[in-house]
């Protein structure tokens, strides 16, 4: 069970718990502040970085109209998610097309709206942008290493390897298209900060190759997101992982660095998020058990996706007090699945009672975007920006 006062000032806390007095539980309630908080110390930290907020991370409207007014740019991942910022007042010229998965139609899409930045990692993509884009910016995505030392890490579905990359940039020229940059991500809630030094190094050597050889000078890294949240386990502050990428680039490119582009999502609106549940059934598996499994309204179908393998591991409030005892976390779902802490087990009061409030802290990212539709019956959690 965590401290309240390491995740959010008195006023902050107590703001939250009056809003969601009469809340139907489960729901997500965002302070804003702690989003503007983020982005301002974010552009502080990486003043020379273009940031593209990206949007799957929590898609709420009244985040992305906030950050539209702080001046933030989008990292979009579909054209359902383009026709929302669009409908939100974006601007074309600040939206990237980040997913190197599309339809053809997609792509022209926003191309018609006005999108010109695209990311890429196929030479068969490639093809289906030059023809629905003409003229457009290309990033080609690196498949980066290091991805398992993060707490969410990636698969190999994203990204080429560093020879196919320097193909097709060459090809993106041929094509008519303009060779802008490359693109990596390092994996979600990357704790390990040299897992950047490895993927800078790698770019740089692809910067130099195709200057040399092809002739093609590239103006751009797309480092993409990684940078963390603050959950169970510690990791350094944001400063310090901006001080040692700002270091690993000036070592790698001189004093003269390309354009930086960074796609934050959970280091942005992570911490803002508390998901209010609700303990709907307490009970023991035998009589000898030496563990309560306590269930509650929110699981892994309704908001707490990122739970699965116990991969992210939320730090958990409840105001009960009380002597400790370790208890397996299950959501509501008629599904096995639905088990979000087994392995993992944190500690809650005996005096714990059905009906009683469970708090699920930094809950602001990939939690909402995340839940099912209708599985169960169950609808998804409303979301209370405040």
């Amino acid at each position: 069970m965590n401290n309240i006062c390491d995740f959010y000032t008195p006023d902050e806390w107590k703001k939250v718990l009056h809003f969601s007095e009469e809340l139907e539980t489960p729901c997500q309630i965002i302070l804003s502040d702690v989003i503007r908080r983020n982005f301002n110390e974010l552009k502080k930290s990486l003043p020379y970085a273009r940031i593209f907020y990206a949007v799957k991370a929590n898609p709420a409207a009244e985040v992305i109209r906030m950050l539209n007014e702080l001046g933030s740019n989008f990292d979009v991942a579909s054209v359902y998610e383009l026709r929302k910022l669009l409908g939100l007042g974006v601007s074309p010229d600040r939206i990237s097309y980040g997913n190197t998965i599309k339809k053809s139609e997609d792509i022209k899409e926003f191309y018609q709206a006005g999108v010109r930045i695209y990311v890429s990692d196929s030479e068969a993509d490639l093809r289906n942008i030059a023809k629905a884009a003409p003229g457009s910016k290309v990033f080609i995505r690196l498949l980066t290493e290091g991805v398992l030392t993060a707490d969410w890490p990636l698969s190999r579905k994203f990204g080429c390897q560093a020879d196919m990359i320097y193909d097709l940039l060459i090809l993106a020229q041929k094509l008519g298209l303009e060779p802008y940059g490359i693109s990596f991500h390092v994996g979600s809630q990357q704790r390990d900060i040299p897992a950047w030094q490895a993927a800078i190094a790698k770019v740089k050597n692809l910067y130099d190759a195709l200057k040399n050889d092809a002739g093609i000078t590239l103006k751009a890294i797309n480092m993409g997101g990684g940078f963390p949240a603050r959950y169970v386990e510690k990791n350094n502050p944001p400063e310090v992982y901006a001080a040692e990428i700002t270091r690993y680039l000036h070592e790698d490119f001189g004093e003269t660095l390309p354009e930086i582009f960074i796609e934050p999502g959970r280091s942005l609106v992570g911490d803002s998020g508390i998901l209010v549940t609700e303990v709907i059934l307490i009970a023991r598996k035998s009589r000898t058990a030496l563990e309560r499994w306590v269930y509650t309204d929110a699981g892994l179908f309704n908001g707490m996706m990122e739970t699965m393998n116990e991969s992210i591991k939320y730090p958990l409030y409840t105001p009960k007090k009380g002597v400790l005892e370790k208890v397996i976390l299950a959501g509501p779902t008629c599904d096995s699945v639905d088990t979000m802490y087994e392995n993992f087990q944190y500690e809650l009061p005996l005096n714990l009672s059905i009906g009683d409030r469970l708090y699920w802290l930094s809950t602001g990212a990939y939690t909402s975007s995340y839940c099912a539709v209708e599985f169960n019956g169950f609808p998804p959690m409303k979301t209370y920006v405040i």
